[in-house]
């Protein structure tokens, strides 16, 4: 996206009001919808138990909070099977967090997905969890079978400790590094996931994880967007424009390129029975989000945030972070 777009013209600021009409921004202009264009990455939650606690962690994750529940194999497995019913064209499971490794299954539902011939993407922060010797063992033997169509990317906030840890607290580099320096000695298809909160500019941040990068001889090319994915900060407190139907010219994007064009998250809320399927990765806390507890059923949602399957941007990580940030979680 251009940085020198200028947001004039984009429905302004307007305290409480805004992102509350799911179908008119607080000016009153059409609000943008994205539609599922095609179901190419299915994500799962593998809940929100972490080891360790962000200072801006979106999902809260935590040693503590289990508002996410571990979602089991055999609920993970159920999608899957949707996928081949449906006949969707879905070639990515992906897995956030919380530290999927805490996970019991993490293991099992990563070898279900790429059994399929899903191409498997974990997000992890390569701590203590993904250090355990049994499942160092389980990956290397995922690795020695299905190869690179298993991806860990790896969260690094910053190529320096002092802004690493300021994130994600005392004691969180070394061991970060150690995860990776393991990944990679082991041939691993390994990505980085940093931040975009500390003032540097794409070019800058690329370069500080390239001397980072050859410092510890990781086979991660810096440049590729793929390999170093650089998210914006999703804060729902800072001022954001909403994002009316004219945006799409006045910003040269394409609806087709938001992650919900795309995606589709599979959380499952502590207390609830069965799984739910969200837009993306993003709310997985919103009620007003939820589409359904199937992919069909997702795939039919009318009322309320949703059209027939379109998703209305009526929440400011969908300004801030896709539409305005140009982020997407997927590989």
């Amino acid at each position: 996206m251009s940085e020198t777009v200028h947001l004039d013209n984009i429905a302004p600021i307007d305290g409480a009001r805004k992102f509350a009409d799911p179908d008119r921004t607080a000016a009153g202009e059409a609000r943008a919808s994205v539609y599922l264009a095609e179901l190419q990455t299915l994500w799962f939650n593998t809940g929100t138990l972490c080891n360790i606690e962000c200072a801006h962690c979106y999902i809260e994750s935590s040693p503590t909070n289990d508002r996410l529940a571990y979602i089991s194999a055999a609920e993970a497995r159920a999608f899957l099977d949707e996928i081949k019913t449906l006949g969707l064209p879905t070639r990515e499971i992906a897995f956030t967090g919380g530290e999927p490794f805490m996970n019991p299954d993490m293991i099992t539902m990563a070898r279900d997905a790429l059994s399929r011939g899903f191409e498997v993407l974990i997000l992890t922060n390569a701590m203590a969890p993904m250090q355990r010797p049994r499942v160092q063992q389980d990956l290397l033997e995922l690795q020695a079978e299905y190869g690179s169509h298993l991806t860990l990317r790896v969260s690094l906030d910053h190529h320096t400790q002092e802004l690493h840890e300021a994130e994600r607290g005392p004691d969180s580099w070394a061991p970060a590094l150690d995860g990776l320096d393991w990944l990679s000695a082991q041939g691993f298809r390994v990505a980085l996931a940093g931040r975009t909160i500390w003032g540097q500019t794409d070019a800058q941040a690329r370069a500080g994880f390239a001397k980072l990068v050859a410092a510890r001889g990781w086979a991660i090319d810096a440049q590729d967007t793929w390999q170093l994915v650089l998210f914006p900060e999703m804060d729902e407190t800072a001022p954001v424009p909403e994002i009316t139907t004219g945006c799409w010219e006045t910003l040269g994007v394409r609806p087709n390129d938001m992650m919900c064009a795309t995606s589709r998250m599979v959380v499952k809320r502590k207390g609830d029975q069965r799984p739910r399927v969200l837009p993306c990765t993003l709310l997985p806390f919103d009620g007003a989000f939820e589409m359904g507890s199937s992919l069909a059923e997702a795939a039919r949602a009318d009322g309320g945030m949703f059209a027939q399957g379109a998703v209305k941007l009526c929440h400011p990580h969908c300004a801030k972070f896709c539409v305005l940030g140009g982020g997407a979680c997927s590989a």
